[in-house]
This record gives structure tokens, sequence and C-alpha cells, in this order.
């Protein structure tokens, strides 16, 4: 038995923990919050025991790890103070601000001999595992070109998400790590990523809207255009693509379908229970906890996802 504690009672705490029923023969859940009557709040709703402060938890026997779902600014120095504890660490995406604070959550993981797991669900997207078999399989040739659409309208939440020192960032920390991370799963190799940034809009002290290109090892390119400023048409519903020399891919954005016109056509419903990928996630999770092995979504994976976010905003401000 898995004894997590959520550091942190929002929305996220909340729907993962009712996530994490299905495997409750595995992980006992509990609630820390710097508000005691929060957290006694979540553990009366979703059962389990409330912690009245972070350090509390963190310094509990009874507890085996902590999932850090707090603000992303206070991402680091939580991990590295559950690390110390002697606790497992699930980070809440963004996992941290830069590629080096990964190493130094990494180097503290390897002293306190515990897991740190990045809470990425994309990794575990039905859609992303089709296209990945698809572009393996061949059936569109040599890929050539790669363009997915993740524009959308999103307004704004009058909370920490509006403040870049705590969410860390704009667009591509907040909400663009997950199509970084995407973008990076194909199973093509990576080789650079190079960022272009709208203009701002007068007032603006943040971007809401980057273009991110990348330059892969099999020789495709691909686009990533992502924004939450354009007013979604159809309720959100994006059309992506992947062009090949023998065919191409066409799939509704969010993980609907997939239509392949290539060597054959075919018509795909990836996986519409689990289309965000969260079920998928806490099963690997809880897998990789209780036969001690490694995540399909790695830190290393996460440490690079961060690297191509900063390479796209070093770019981005030397273009600008």
């Amino acid at each position: 038995m898995i004894r997590l504690v959520f550091l942190g009672c929002g929305k996220i705490a909340r729907a993962h923990a009712k996530r994490l029923r299905r495997h409750r023969a595995d992980v006992e859940v509990g609630f820390a919050s710097r508000d005691a009557a929060k957290a006694q709040a979540f553990a009366t709703e979703l059962g389990g025991r409330a912690f009245g402060s972070y350090a509390e938890a963190m310094a509990s026997p009874d507890v085996d790890a902590v999932a850090v779902v707090t603000p992303p600014s206070s991402h680091t120095e939580l991990a590295l103070a559950a690390l110390a504890a002697g606790k497992h660490v699930v980070l809440e995406k963004p996992p941290a601000a830069t590629a080096s604070d990964i190493d130094r959550i990494a180097a503290a993981a390897r002293t306190a001999g515990k897991q740190v797991f990045v809470a990425e669900n994309y990794r575990y997207k039905p859609l992303l595992f089709r296209l990945r078999s698809l572009l393996a399989e061949g059936v569109i040739g040599d890929v050539l070109f790669i363009q997915v659409n993740a524009i959308k309208k999103q307004e704004s939440t009058h909370d920490w998400r509006d403040d870049p020192d705590v969410a860390l960032g704009g667009a591509l920390y907040e909400g663009g790590i997950h199509w970084i991370d995407f973008m990076a799963n194909l199973g093509l190799t990576v080789r650079s990523a190079r960022g272009l940034r709208p203009a701002l809009p007068a007032g603006a002290s943040v971007e809401r809207s980057m273009l991110v290109s990348f330059d892969y090892a099999e020789g495709a390119v691909g686009t990533l255009a992502y924004s939450w400023e354009v007013p979604s048409t159809a309720k959100g519903l994006r059309l992506s693509k992947i062009y090949g020399r023998a065919g191409s891919i066409t799939f509704e954005t969010n993980g609907l379908w997939v239509l392949c016109h290539g060597k054959k056509t075919r018509f795909y419903v990836p996986g519409l229970r689990d289309l965000a990928g969260y079920r998928a996630m806490w099963a690997d999770f809880v897998r990789a906890w209780t036969t001690s092995s490694e995540p399909l979504m790695t830190l290393a994976q996460a440490r690079r996802d961060l690297e191509l976010v900063e390479a796209a905003y070093a770019t981005a401000a030397e273009v600008s």
C-alpha cells in the first residue's frame, strides 16, 4: 500500500484523488494544505487523512509519497524537501522552471533512493500511442511535415496562472509543455526547437501564443501552433496533420479520431474513455511504485521537455 498525500488542495488534487479510487487496493490518499480546514474538507469528501501543513505531511512516517500540486514556482523547493524527508514524489507539470532544476531533483532522488514521477498525461494519451504506431509501421512513408494545431480560447483565470512569476512563464509553461512533450514523443528524435512569438497586445506582460518549430533527426520538420487567445470553433475541435512521402494522417487534435490515408486508408477512434491519458498515467505510476521500476514518463524526458521550452523562448527572444 502506497500512502500518498497531495500537497495542495485545488481542482487538480480532487481530480487526481478521484482517479486513484480505481487503485484503492494499492494507494491510500491524504491531503495537506496551508489551510488545515481545507485539507480536512478534502479528506472528508474524498477519504484519507488531513495534514495542516506541507511540512507536517512530509515529516509523517505514515506517508510514503507526496504529489506536488501547488503552483509551479514552488515545485522544486517542495520536491527537494520531500526527497530529503525520504518520500517518493509526483510533480505536476510544469515540473520545474528549468532543466537544471530537474538535475537538482534527480540528484536528490538518487541520494534518497526514491522515485520522482512527472504527471505529464499527454505522454499517455491514446492518440499519441496510435500516431506512434502508425509512423512506426511506415504507413505514410518517410515523414516530411508535422503540423499540430493547439489553438484555443482560454479566459483569464484570475489566479496564479495569470502571474508569470508563479506560473513560471507564459503559454509554453502552463499548457504548452503538454504539446512540447507530444511533439517529442511521436517516435522521432527532436534535434532542436525554435520559437516565434506574435506581438503582445498593449498592456500584456506575458505571451499567450507561441509558434514552435522542430527539427527531427530522421529528416522531418514540425510546427506547433499553441495559443490561449483564439476563439474556438465547433466547441474546440481542431485539425492537425502529418505528411509523408506515401500519404498523410489527419487527426482531431484532442484525440477524438485519426484518419490515415497512405498505403491503406484507415479510420481510428483511439480511446474516448481515457482521452486525456490520466487513467493510463496513474496505472503506470502505481505499476512503477509496486514493482520499483521506471515509469513510461521519466524524469529524463521531463528534463528534455524543459530544454525544448527554454530553447523556444531563447530563440523567440533573439528574433524579438
